[in-house]
Order: structure tokens, then sequence, then C-alpha cells
């Protein structure tokens, strides 16, 4: 067992300090702080952070690291601006995965997972600020965001993710991803480091594409093909999947650390209108059978899209990213970067419901404190 990760309050003192010494009045680690505690209790801005590190009273302030009052807007906005984005994604990222790999594995579940993805902070965008889509890479189960990095657009995404991946611990761990990133390069970078992946194939790879279609529409001779089959209702639809898995190209294909091809049939009726939905796509994996039934094939599919419903939508819905319009300096990617950490913290200590966990923070912060690893008794 690795040893336990350390509070946040302490990570945050590892960040340097680029403003210089004279004039300084408030420590960089207790800035970090507040706003990790205030984002925590639900604040959506650096302008809310201020006015909640305010309301928190002085008792709080210097639990925090504060020796005066908290920083107002202005002081907040300056300093965010003028982080080392490298250093501090670097720093969170490291904390997270300590998380992760502090925490067992279960039998059901034996691998660490890792969705890769973008987002695009939308207001920011449109203010003109930089480096507004950010490729991060977020643990399956736990929800913590191990990586983050600034690309110039969504098509450079493919550029960006070999340094992302260079930035996390492979060896081990299933990294899974979505077409656009299904590349030769970021496959053999994966296995280079002792890791597995999990890829959708798309029109981007026509061959590989092909190949995979015609293994499930004319089956080989003495091929083994297992399927599992689930079947989910919930938000007013009925969800029939279908993952079938061979080992067909394995050989034949040059694809790097080629396992295992994959077919996923998608069938979904809405109840209200009995509109149907049928949707069927293809996939490789670095997973061989005894390591990967197709039942843990299809968790690993889905699963990906925890990078969506437990980061994106959360970053939008609770905490309104996209309607955000910072735009000055690292200031968008650090915000993002500490709704990242905020989310993580609150999916690590149990919550499911972030919107329901920040509005029972707000109303006892001296909780919020506890969880960057901060005593303190109203």
């Amino acid at each position: 067992m690795t040893p336990p990760p350390r509070p946040l309050i302490e990570v945050f003192s590892d960040i340097p300090d680029v403003r210089k010494a004279r004039g300084k009045r408030h420590p960089l680690s207790a800035i970090l702080a507040l706003s990790c505690c205030a984002l925590l209790c639900g604040s959506r801005s650096y302008s809310a952070i201020a006015e909640g590190g305010r309301n928190y009273g002085l008792a709080s302030a210097h639990a925090l690291g504060f020796t005066h009052n908290t920083p107002c807007a202005s002081t907040l906005h300056t300093i965010l601006g003028r982080l080392d984005c490298e250093v501090f994604e670097a720093t969170l990222g490291g904390w997270a995965d300590r998380v992760v790999a502090h925490t067992p594995t279960t039998p059901e579940a034996p691998d660490v997972a890792m969705a890769v993805d973008g987002k695009t902070l939308r207001g920011s965008k449109k203010q003109g600020a930089p480096g507004t889509h950010l490729l991060s890479v977020l643990a399956h189960r736990l929800g913590l965001t191990l990586t983050q990095q600034a690309v110039a657009a969504k098509t450079n995404e493919i550029t960006e993710v070999e340094t992302v991946l260079s930035q996390i611990v492979l060896t081990g761990r299933v990294v899974t991803m979505d077409a656009l990133l299904t590349q030769r390069q970021v496959a053999q970078t994966i296995v280079d480091a002792g890791g597995d992946y999990v890829m959708i194939v798309k029109d981007n790879q026509p061959q590989l594409k092909a190949d995979i279609e015609l293994v499930f529409t004319m089956p080989p001779a003495g091929d083994r093909q297992e399927s599992v089959r689930t079947v989910d209702v919930g938000h007013g639809r009925l969800e029939t999947r279908n993952l079938t898995t061979s080992e067909a190209l394995v050989g034949d294909s040059d694809w790097p650390g080629l396992a295992q091809v994959f077919e996923v049939g998608r069938h979904g009726i809405t109840k209200q209108t009995g509109t149907e939905r049928v949707e069927v796509v293809y996939g490789v994996t670095r997973l061989s059978p005894e390591r990967a039934t197709p039942g843990r094939v299809l968790e690993l599919v889905r699963g990906h899209w925890a990078i969506e419903n437990k980061s994106h939508w959360g970053r939008d819905v609770t905490f309104d990213e996209d309607h955000s319009q910072v735009r000055c300096g690292h200031i968008p990617q650090v915000m993002a970067a500490l709704r990242n950490t905020a989310i993580g913290l609150l999916r690590w200590a149990g919550h499911t419901n972030i919107a329901a966990a920040c509005r029972r923070l707000a109303a006892q912060p001296a909780q919020a404190l506890a969880l960057i690893g901060v005593e303190f008794e109203n």
C-alpha cells in the first residue's frame, strides 16, 4: 500500500509564489486554501471567493493561514492570474494520483482506469482568453482529475495528448479515449509505458474500422467471439447494449499492442414518445480476454463518460463554468483546476450529488476546511 495522500493544505504550500517579497500581504497557500474551500461551499467565481472569505470570519481566516483580513476580488484576480499553470496542475495532479494509488481496487475493477477528453471554457473563449480548451485525464471510479493541459483548439488535442500522457502514471493502468484520440502513436506511447488502452474506432481510422467491421459481419472460421448484454431503465429511456469481442485481428493487424477488437451495439427507446435510437461503434483494446471479459470491456467503454458525468457536467452546472467570462492571464485554467480539485475532494469524501454537497458545506464551512486538512471549530 502506498503512503496516504497529504492534506491539501500542505500540498498548497508546495506551489511556488512568483510574487516579490516586498508588499506581499497574503500567503499563497492561504489564498489557494481559501479558494478551494469557497468552491467547496458553492462559490462560482473569484469575486464570490473573496466574498466568502469575508463571510467566514477572522477565526477561519487565521485557520487557513491569513494574518490579516482575507484578500479582495482584485487581489485574487492578480495572484491567480500570475500562477505558473504547469507547476500548479502538476502539484494538484500529483496529489490526486496519490489518492488514486492509495485507494484499493476491487475484484470487479482490478485496474485503475483513466479517461482522456477535452472541454472548452465557452464563456472565457468568447472573451478572447488564451488556452480555453483543456485536455484532461480523470480516474473513472473516484472522479479525480489527474492532469490538465491547455490546447489551442479541439483539433489540436491529437498533438497535445502525448504531453498529457507524459504527465501521468501509465504502468498497470487502463486509458480510455474517444475516436478523436484513437491514433497509432498514442497507442504506442501507452504500450511503451506499460499501460493498456480501450479506444473507440471511427472514420478517422478507416482501414482499422473496415477490418473490425468485417470481423463482426463475416466472422472468420474458428473465431471465438464472446458477448455480453445489459439493459438499463432510467431517465425515461430503455437502453440495451450488446458488446462482442474477438481476437481475429491479433497477429494480422499492426495496431500497437492489439489484443482484442470489439463491437458495441446500442438500442435506446424513449418511453414517452417511442422514439428509437440505434448505434453501432467499434473499438480496440490491449486487454486480453483473460484480463478483460466482454463485461469488463463494456464497463470501461461506459466508464469513459465519467469524465463528462463526474467532472465536466459538475463544472458547468454546479459551478457555472461555461458562463464564466474570466480571460486574463491563466485565470481560466487555474479556476478550472480548482473546480476539478473541489469536485475530486467531494467525490473522495463520498458525495455523489455535488450541488447538494456544496449547499451542505455552505451552511457548515468548518467541514469544508476539514476536507483540506484544516482543523477548525466555530
